[in-house]
């Protein structure tokens, strides 16, 4: 099956002041991430707060350039495209966000909020936009009578459905969702997570999931995309990487995931310290100051990514600790 993204060396660097008479700064938000992704598969991107996942998020919608590197998206290369392209192409790429309150607008009902990507997408009546803006509605599990009201008068579940439904009115080939259930009660999460999977049975949508939960990662993800400070640290199939992880910052992040069946706990792994500046990030691999298996080779060559166990890695020592 022909992948409808495709990212090859990506990279997002800033550029920001230190502070008076300091001078500016860069900062690799993010570096060289590859990766591709085939219609009706989902790629879960997890790692801790500061690793890049927003920033990624913000280029596959395109609402930056990225400053190397290419992105190619349904055939066109996103990075090297002009503004008219880049305004054909934004249908194609759709969100949802972590907080669906914030996300909606409070002055609008969600009948004008569903209709607003239509009225500035397409040239639809008024009528058959309202025809479409009822379907995706029923689609989500909203009723017809939601149509007139406001986002304060649903509950946090029903908003993040109203979210969902915005994202996929336009028929899109790819969702980014950015921590889309983290702000939901629990019993609630699952309700989510299934109308999403059920959206990509019937439409064949390519999702990208950013979560920090490895637990809803396991459900919902077909691959993998483990980055720390900007860079990918381990990449594979889902199932690999959670029957075997390899690189000890996976090791640690999947050893903290509750289990309720004592067979399926893990050795917990406890990382030292706080994740580091991205201003001032260490020499060698990033995760060393950090990782319990670190040896001299480690603080001085950063580790290249390399195909192990039908997953890629960047780790020195990556044999030797499994």
């Amino acid at each position: 099956m022909s992948k409808v993204l495709i990212a090859k060396e990506l990279s997002r660097h800033y550029h920001v002041s230190r502070g008076f008479m300091k001078g500016q700064a860069t900062v690799k938000a993010l570096n060289n991430v590859s990766f591709g992704l085939e219609a009706g598969r989902t790629l879960a991107v997890v790692g801790e707060s500061g690793c890049g996942k927003s920033t990624l998020a913000r280029q596959l919608t395109m609402v930056e350039q990225p400053t190397s590197g290419h992105l190619t998206i349904d055939g066109v290369d996103i990075a090297a495209a002009d503004s008219a392209t880049l305004k054909k192409m934004r249908p194609t790429v759709q969100m949802v966000f972590q907080n669906p309150y914030a996300s909606l607008n409070p002055r609008k009902q969600i009948g004008a909020v569903l209709d607003e990507p239509l009225l500035i997408n397409t040239s639809l009546s008024k009528a058959e936009r309202d025809d479409k803006v009822k379907a995706i509605m029923a689609k989500v599990g909203l009723r017809p009578e939601h149509f007139h009201r406001y986002p304060h008068m649903f509950s946090g579940g029903q908003r993040q459905r109203v979210a969902i439904a915005r994202a996929m009115i336009l028929n899109p080939k790819i969702v980014v969702a950015d921590e889309p259930v983290s702000a939901l009660d629990v019993s609630i999460q699952a309700q989510i997570l299934n109308l999403f999977m059920d959206l990509q049975d019937e439409f064949k949508i390519a999702y990208v999931f950013i979560s920090h939960n490895l637990a809803v990662v396991e459900h919902v993800a077909d691959d993998v995309m483990v980055m720390y400070l900007g860079s990918t640290v381990e990449y594979g199939q889902r199932d690999k990487i959670y029957s075997r992880p390899l690189h000890p910052y996976t090791q640690a992040l999947l050893s903290a995931t509750p289990a309720i069946r004592e067979e399926d706990r893990r050795q917990k792994i406890k990382i030292q310290g706080e994740l580091p500046s991205p201003l001032n990030p260490p020499s060698g691999c990033a995760f060393h100051k950090r990782c319990p298996h670190a040896v001299d080779r480690c603080k001085q060559e950063v580790p290249m990514l390399r195909t192990i166990d039908e997953r890629i890695v960047a780790c020195h020592r990556v044999e030797e600790i499994n």
